[in-house]
């Protein structure tokens, strides 16, 4: 039977779709169920159960038996007559046959995964040569599972794709007070380790966040910095208190009906509680003494609330005189509503709650939302702003351990600024990962860095963090060289009076000192990155292109710019800056030409070539092929060893351009999208935020490889030590059009604050 049909039977239409898929992506012709179905439970039991689609483990071994008799036949013997062939080892699936070729148990496959695989078989451009050792079936079954392994492995991770998304849209954010238990203070991490996908990327780690204190998370992009904010929001990781309220911005919010503001206000359940249900007693006070209902606004309307109280406490009283026994139960229950109503008055004073909106208001403007904005359905906003609701969430919270990963990707310089300002005066613990290096130095107290498996915090912003771990590194080769001369010296005496027996005594004396030596901290430094942008062929004559008269405006919107008047060549060196939404993007686009304006007249040279770099290309990587496939697929008449070279230049190494590219990490996949649109060597490059996702050795490496570039570069960026190192001016864009802004970068920012306290 088809494995579709068989899944659908088996589940019908009660399981996770995205799982299913998965299991039926698995089960096909070459699949090896093993012994009853055992390798089948082992390979994806686990998945079944935890999406739902069976409710134990028990019933997610039947299913699997009853898809392997469905796909194999009532007996079930085709499914399992392999299994005998093989020979389990504890060390790991790779087996010897007995002529003494190598195997691998297709049932382990999914456990070993497709990188093992290649690591047997190929890697080097040698696939061909290490088959050669097997006979050709042999050969050709080996080809079909690692396909086949691949497309499970990428079935897989759209399937945990969708289970993360899930849960992080299911996620409940809200204000978590303390209700008399200790405070969580410091937090203190001990021997704990850190892995993804089997790989180990922190290994006996220790740490300690200090209440208070603000941490900066630097690493190289892969060593694993989202994986550690992951942990530490999932708890994965053992010495996290119970009662330490834990939020990990990483997701936008849903967009829905929801306004931004009152998407912020909803975290606070137990405000929204208490103001339900002072205006339900407020409306049953003002019924039974016959005034009408007013719903609460301020603090002021506290007064309101004790006079209804008090009016309603006399009446009671009146009420509680009179013969009648109904008229003294409604009196009774008068007076336990007015006292309740008086206990949450006091419980909103106590938490602000008539001075939440204005707070969610002001940090929401601070992020660049407009006050027409704050009342917009979140679904009306694209992800980076919905992503900018999602921090004003978590500022808003206030959580024990924020954990922020690259907050200012999303965010305009004017914001950028103000987050700064708001964290410096954030009153719990922060951890945050960012690749930028003014946010580090002005928002964080300590560092800790990523490297080698291991944690080493330092004190100090990151200007501080680097001085100290250059030294650090020099130290250290400085007495490991020290320490290597002295065993050398000691070394060369032994063997010199090894066999003198009037030296026998010192010799002796040498060989125990030797042995009493300690070992030198040795500090491994990470390799150098190297951005080599391709030297561009000559063109003709300047201008390669020029701007006359020209204006723009979408079909249907206002005009976004009027009278562009400006020209370019290969020695131009700008940087873009303005506001989100001002069109710095649009203009980038009327430049490349893949905007054209509504009036005026735009001049390219024909022999001039323009390559643009954005975030759209970083999301349009096709994730299912490795670095080196995507370029072979998107160049194919080039040679596999050109592409190599092209990735290598923008750090790619081999290892790195064979892996499949949702393997990679955010920063390693911008340098495959760079890779990709300079691969034409061109003349002008227009760069969207390219520093986004990069790590600060990637910015560094970039920084030089536009220093030696021989073109003409053009940038929208609000990273300040990327602009003040690579441009020669500044455009900004205001009140539709463009002018250069005669100043530094500092003097940009001391306009913008000044502007914004206007």
């Amino acid at each position: 039977m088809d494995p579709r049909a068989a899944v659908a039977s088996v589940f019908g239409d009660g399981g996770d779709e995205t799982v299913l898929e998965y299991v039926a992506a698995c089960v096909d012709d070459q699949f090896e169920w093993g012994q009853d179905a055992e390798d089948a439970y082992e390979a994806f039991g686990e998945m079944l159960v935890d999406s739902g689609c069976v409710p134990d483990d028990e019933a997610a071994l039947d299913a699997c038996r009853r898809l392997q008799r469905l796909i194999k036949g009532e007996d079930g013997n085709a499914a399992s007559s392999g299994a005998s062939n093989f020979r389990a080892l504890e060390g790991g699936p790779v087996l010897l046959d007995e002529m003494n070729r190598v195997s691998v148990h297709p049932s382990e496959v999914n456990k070993i995964g497709k990188n093992m695989i290649q690591g047997l078989f190929s890697g080097d451009g040698s696939a061909e040569e290490d088959f050669s050792l097997m006979t050709e079936k042999d050969a050709a079954k080996i080809r079909k599972q690692k396909e086949r392994t691949e497309k499970q492995e990428m079935a897989a991770f759209r399937a945990h794709q969708a289970e993360a998304t899930k849960a992080l849209n299911g996620m409940k954010v809200q204000v978590v007070r303390n209700t008399g238990g200790p405070a969580v203070r410091d937090l203190h991490l001990e021997n704990f380790s850190v892995s993804n996908g089997g790989a180990e990327l922190i290994e006996n780690g220790n740490c300690t966040f200090a209440f208070g204190r603000r941490y900066g998370l630097v690493g190289r992009n892969g060593t694993g910095k989202t994986t550690l904010l992951r942990h530490l929001a999932q708890r994965a990781i053992k010495g996290i208190p119970e009662n330490c309220q834990i939020l990990h911005v990483e997701q936008e919010v849903v967009g829905d009906n929801t306004t931004a503001i009152d998407a912020v206000l909803e975290c606070d359940t137990e405000r929204l509680s208490l103001l339900a249900e002072e205006q339900e007693l407020m409306e049953k006070l003002n019924a039974s003494s016959g005034t009408a209902a007013v719903p609460a606004a301020d603090q002021q309307h506290q007064q309101q609330i004790g006079a209804a109280a008090a009016a309603n406490g006399t009446a009671a009283a009146a009420h509680g005189g009179a013969a009648n026994g109904a008229a003294a139960g409604v009196a009774d229950a008068g007076l336990a509503q007015s006292a309740r109503l008086a206990e949450v008055g006091k419980r909103l004073l106590e938490i602000d709650a008539y001075g939440a909106k204005a707070r969610a208001a002001a940090i929401l403007a601070g992020l660049s939302f407009t006050s027409e904005m704050q009342e917009k359905p979140t679904k009306k906003f694209s992800g980076g702003w919905r992503m900018r609701v999602a921090l004003a969430r978590a500022l808003f919270v206030e959580p024990d351990l924020l954990l922020l990963d690259e907050p200012t990707n999303h965010l305009d310089l004017h914001a950028v600024l103000w987050l700064q300002d708001y964290l410096l005066k954030w009153p719990k613990t922060l951890v945050v990962v960012s690749h930028a290096r003014e946010f580090l130095n002005t928002v964080c107290t300590d560092v800790l860095h990523l490297h080698s498996r291991a944690i080493t915090t330092y004190r100090g912003n990151y200007d501080t963090f680097e001085k100290t771990s250059r030294e650090r590194v020099k130290n250290a080769k400085a007495a490991a060289e020290a320490q290597d001369m002295k065993r050398k010296h000691m070394q060369a005496f032994i063997d010199k009076f090894r066999y003198n027996a009037n030296r026998a005594a010192l010799v002796q004396s040498r060989i125990k000192a030797l042995e009493r030596l300690a070992d030198v901290e040795v500090v491994d430094v990470d390799p150098t990155y190297i951005f080599r942008f391709p030297t561009p062929p000559d063109a003709a004559s300047p201008p390669i292109l020029g701007f006359t008269d020209v204006e723009f405006a979408y079909p249907g919107g206002p005009v976004l710019f009027t009278d562009l008047n400006f020209g370019l060549d290969l020695t131009s060196r700008f940087a873009i800056v303005g506001p989100n939404g001002i069109g710095k993007s649009t203009l980038l686009g009327l430049i490349s030409g893949e905007l054209e304006p509504t009036k005026g007249h735009v001049f390219r040279n024909p022999k001039v070539r323009l390559a643009t770099f954005s975030q759209h290309h970083v999301d349009g990587l096709d994730l299912a092929l490795s670095p080196l496939a995507y370029m072979c697929k998107i160049y194919p008449q080039h040679k596999e060893e050109v592409h190599r070279g092209q990735l290598s230049s923008f750090g790619i190494p081999a290892d790195l351009a064979a892996q499949p590219m949702y393997t990679l990490s955010g920063g390693q996949k911008s340098r495959v999208a760079m890779a990709r649109v300079t691969f034409t060597k061109p003349h002008l490059l227009l760069l969207d935020e390219p520093s986004n996702h990069l790590d600060m050795d990637a910015v560094a490496a970039l920084v030089e490889g536009l220093a030696l570039f021989q073109g003409g570069v053009l940038m929208v960026s609000h990273d300040q030590h990327l602009i003040e190192s690579t441009v020669d001016e500044l455009w900004a864009v205001e009140n539709g059009t463009v002018k250069v802004f005669h100043g530094t970068f500092e003097d940009y920012k001391r306009r913008l604050k000044l502007m914004s306290r206007a």
